[in-house]
């Protein structure tokens, strides 16, 4: 399989180099700029105990809305507001940190990890020209992470894991804040480097490709979800079309997991339960966002 992408690649490397630079565009004015202030502020208040914080406070209705440990708050708030991957980072952390157990992190990867309102709202709204059809992508992806958590959650509340590393305490600011920022740059540019590969590849899959639009948009969103969002330009802020984009958001597509994989690399969370999570959400999200564009539009 890698002699033919290499092949691939040489033979049609004008295709190739025409992704790559899309892919980098792409990196340049969406990824970057927005994801790195919040894998940032994502590692800044991990470092300084925000678990803690959330344990007392909003940890308290997610741990008895999900059944997870009030420590993975942080984890489902920062999925929701800072898009992928942040909340498999965030879960990452936690677990780094011995604040869940290896099952829970698992747990919490499947439904935590989501696409952020900036990117909802602005990119997806933008591609319907309709703030409206941006709001209802953004309220049904986050109702489908929560209809997934709660499907997700055990019978019994999680208990401590004997297993686990020790909880750290919080670290001072000036040892946080440039401990913070060297992940956040190595996460940002492994998230980019996944973007700019996908886009090549994908640049020699669709160019041989000739599909109708919906169609092309659910192939391409299958692997890249820039590439699958920005597939459906053009078309009308109808149920379809919605449900589709909403499809496409909430799967994530094969570079995410590929970067949700390279989050959690250096801990023991496994993946398998971040796939289905991911498809699951897409499906319920698709289904949520079908009927309220037929009350909408």
């Amino acid at each position: 399989m890698a002699a033919l992408l290499f092949a691939a690649l040489i033979l049609f490397s004008g295709q190739a180099a025409e992704g790559a630079r899309n892919g980098l565009a792409v990196c340049a004015r969406t990824l970057a700029p927005s994801l790195l202030p919040f894998f940032v502020l994502s590692g800044l208040l991990s470092e300084l105990g925000l678990a803690d914080l959330l344990a007392g406070s909003l940890g308290v209705w997610a741990a008895r809305l999900f059944r997870i440990s009030p420590a993975g708050a942080q984890a489902f708030l920062l999925g929701v507001t800072g898009g992928y991957p942040l909340g498999a980072a965030a879960v990452a952390d936690l677990r780094r940190k011995g604040l869940v157990s290896r099952r829970e992190g698992e747990r919490l990867a499947a439904f935590c990890n989501n696409s952020g309102p900036a990117f909802i709202l602005g990119a997806a709204g933008g591609v319907f020209q309709s703030p409206r059809a941006g709001v209802l992508l953004y309220v049904t992806h986050v109702l489908a992470a929560v209809a997934v958590g709660l499907l997700m959650r055990p019978k019994t509340a999680p208990v401590p894991d004997r297993d686990a590393p020790p909880a750290a305490g919080s670290a001072p600011f000036a040892k946080a804040l440039p401990a913070a920022m060297t992940r956040a740059v190595y996460a940002t540019l492994n998230v980019c480097g996944y973007v700019v590969v996908f886009s090549s590849l994908l640049a020699l899959l669709t160019s041989r490709l000739d599909l109708p639009r919906p169609a092309m948009a659910l192939f391409t969103g299958f692997f890249e979800l820039g590439g699958g969002i920005a597939a459906l330009a053009g078309c009308a802020p109808e149920p379809a079309a919605l449900a589709c984009a909403a499809l496409i958001l909430g799967w994530g597509g094969l570079s995410v997991h590929c970067q949700t994989a390279g989050v959690l690399a250096d801990t023991d969370i496994r993946c398998a339960r971040h796939l289905a999570g991911r498809a699951l959400c897409g499906v319920i999200a698709a289904v949520c966002t079908y009927v309220g564009a037929l009350a909408l539009f």
